[in-house]
């Protein structure tokens, strides 16, 4: 079991008063948007010409082949400054097919954890889907579903974008649901997104629904901050605890990016923080307390470590992407990983 598991002494998550020592199984739920992780072959009905060999990244067999390598290592790092064995559960963002997703979970340092994958083809034009990674050492997937994006302006009709993967499981023996997302970009204009957050509150109200006792969990690359309307009003998730209703969700990454003004991405300097991980009130202990008889939210971070930014010239400081201004850079991505840890007390 300590293999597996990582447990805390009681003066971490409990205080003076409670018994002099519990064990603690800790759990780590990542996302990581890992920026067009392309094959080098044409998917039919896909806009993918970019990432041929001959088109315009001139994306090849080494190029590819690195990529995978690159990624696998900050996916098999996530979580790992508290948890060894890693992650259980990691939502992906702008993965194009099976395909990578055979090659990606086969790289030695995500083959040796046993990770598996859940992904549903999507209708995005550019080929670029969510996806989830599992341990099933640790997460059991009951129901997988691709649920739509549906526009509501007949203008829209004939677009079509990603849509929320959304799945059922087991971990630490209780119903958890994760929603992966990945919404409309900056570029489509703030009403596309809050239509996501609107959409995605209804899949999540209808969770909770048919299971009352089922904790959900939102992730994904939003393309809007904690503080924005998609966001905070939208899909109601909110930055203080005290502040979650029963219909709401907490948004542990708000204060982060409004107090700390830390976030995943920059853009002209400034950061942002679009990747997220947010949560049901059935996830909170609420008014102080430090209850983990079953399992809830214990803390998160924006995971960081040095090779994920550039180090020298004009862009130092910056998230070191796989291409920048048709540069190959052999970077990772445009932005960083997140995890939030969950907790429960072992009997």
């Amino acid at each position: 079991m300590r293999k597996y598991l990582f447990f805390l002494l009681a003066a971490m998550l409990f205080s003076s008063s409670s018994v002099a020592q519990k064990k603690i199984a800790v759990y780590g739920i990542g996302f990581y948007n890992q920026e067009n992780l392309f094959d080098i072959t044409h998917d039919e009905g896909k806009n993918d010409y970019d990432f041929l060999p001959d088109g315009s990244y001139r994306w090849n067999e080494m190029k590819y082949v690195n990529k995978l390598k690159n990624m696998s290592r900050v996916l098999a790092e996530m979580g790992t400054d508290v948890l060894p064995v890693g992650c259980a559960v990691i939502g992906l963002s702008e993965v194009e097919n099976s395909h990578v997703l055979d090659d990606l979970v086969a790289q030695p340092s995500l083959a040796a954890r046993g990770y598996k994958y859940v992904h549903i083809e999507g209708p995005d034009k550019r080929g670029i889907d969510c996806a989830m990674l599992y341990n099933p050492q640790f997460f059991t997937v009951n129901t997988t579903k691709l649920v739509p994006y549906v526009y509501d302006l007949p203008a829209d009709s004939a677009r079509a974008t990603r849509g929320f993967l959304t799945v059922t499981g087991t971990l630490a023996g209780e119903d958890v649901a994760v929603i992966v997302c990945h919404w409309p970009s900056r570029g489509a204009g703030s009403y596309y997104r809050e239509l996501g957050g609107k959409q995605v509150k209804v899949v999540k109200d209808s969770l909770l629904a048919e299971n009352p006792k089922m904790k959900v969990l939102v992730m994904g690359d939003m393309n809007d901050d904690p503080n924005n309307k998609s966001m905070f009003e939208c899909l109601s998730a909110k930055g203080d605890i005290e502040q979650v209703g029963a219909d709401d969700m907490y948004n542990p990454w708000y204060n982060i990016l409004v107090k700390e003004g830390k976030g995943t991405l920059q853009y002209n300097g400034k950061w942002n923080l679009f990747d997220q991980i947010v949560m049901t009130p059935n996830l909170l202990n609420k008014n102080g307390e430090k209850n983990f008889s079953e399992l809830k939210f214990w803390k998160n971070q924006i995971f960081r470590r040095d090779y994920l930014f550039q180090e020298t010239g004009k862009y130092k400081g910056n998230t070191k992407r796989t291409t920048a201004g048709g540069v190959w850079l052999n970077g990772y991505s445009d932005h960083l990983p997140v995890v939030a840890y969950f907790a429960k007390e072992q009997q």
